[in-house]
């Protein structure tokens, strides 16, 4: 099942030139609702005047990591259960079963291209929708 286009997106990291690179890649695979966030304390911010129905979030930001805006999400709020994709070059067993417990939706490994994000946007999607 494909996602909604349509959808509102939130990008969550630190790095401009990896927000540009996701932005393009969500515009190739039909994404145009997209918003950004250098950090996880803006994201939270972000998340709390603005429904989002997916949230890509980098691992490794100051002052609030990925892993920290992603705990702070699950335990409760209207955002609890938002799908969330955990983006990072951190390939490391603990830290995949840390993002696991703390309730990501997926997890991409960089480096990654369009094909690899559309696929997983429409895994965590169609489990929402199940």
């Amino acid at each position: 099942m494909n996602a909604d286009k349509s959808m509102p997106i939130l990008i969550v990291d630190d790095y401009q030139t990896m927000v540009r690179i996701m932005r393009n890649l969500l515009k190739q695979i039909g994404y145009e609702n997209v918003d950004e966030a250098s950090n996880g304390a803006e994201a939270l911010e972000k998340i709390n005047t603005k429904a989002y129905s997916l949230i890509i979030s980098d691992w490794n930001m100051e002052p609030v990591t990925g892993l920290e805006l992603l705990t702070k999400l699950r335990t409760g709020g209207n955002n609890a259960d938002t799908p969330f994709i955990m983006v990072t070059a951190e390939s490391k067993t603990d830290n995949i079963i840390a993002a696991r417990k703390a309730g990501v939706s997926s997890y991409i490994v960089k480096p990654f291209n369009a094909q690899t994000l559309k696929a997983r946007i429409d895994a965590v999607c169609a489990s929402r929708a199940a």
